[in-house]
């Protein structure tokens, strides 16, 4: 059968401070530049939501990418949207709120949420320049 990927964009908007407790001031500012900023910072992210699967004979979808969207707002989107990464989400409590790590973290919450489907790749833009991907590796 061919495998098919699908994709469901969703925005949210969220802050963050890029900071290493471990590191002294100078350090994290050195690493870090204005992403160290200690009265944070934030981003208008867009998540691509990429399932991958046989088309079903019936509908002829991978997925509904409606229920796609609907979990993904419930275990993730709607956890983080106009919050500070830092402060107000408790699965990314002690983590440092990188992009890397923000996917990571989102990977963890909706590849359980999706099974039997199964979730092959996240993509998060943080600006319109950059993204991270993770294939959940």
């Amino acid at each position: 059968m061919p495998l098919v990927t699908v994709t469901r964009l969703l925005r949210f908007s969220a802050a963050h401070r890029v900071h290493n407790p471990a590191l002294s001031d100078e350090e994290n500012t050195r690493l870090f530049g204005k992403c160290n900023n200690p009265n944070w910072h934030g981003h208008n992210y867009s998540l691509e939501v990429s399932v991958t699967g046989e088309p079903d004979p019936v509908t002829g979808y991978v997925i509904d990418l409606g229920l796609v969207k609907r979990i993904a707002e419930r275990e993730y989107v709607d956890l983080v949207d106009h919050k500070n990464f830092n402060l107000d989400v408790p699965f990314m409590a002690g983590t440092n709120p990188t992009s890397e790590n923000i996917i990571i973290a989102c990977w963890r919450r909706l590849e359980p949420a999706l099974k039997p489907a199964r979730l092959s790749r996240l993509r998060l833009w943080e600006t319109e320049n950059h993204y991270v991907e993770y294939e959940g590796r």
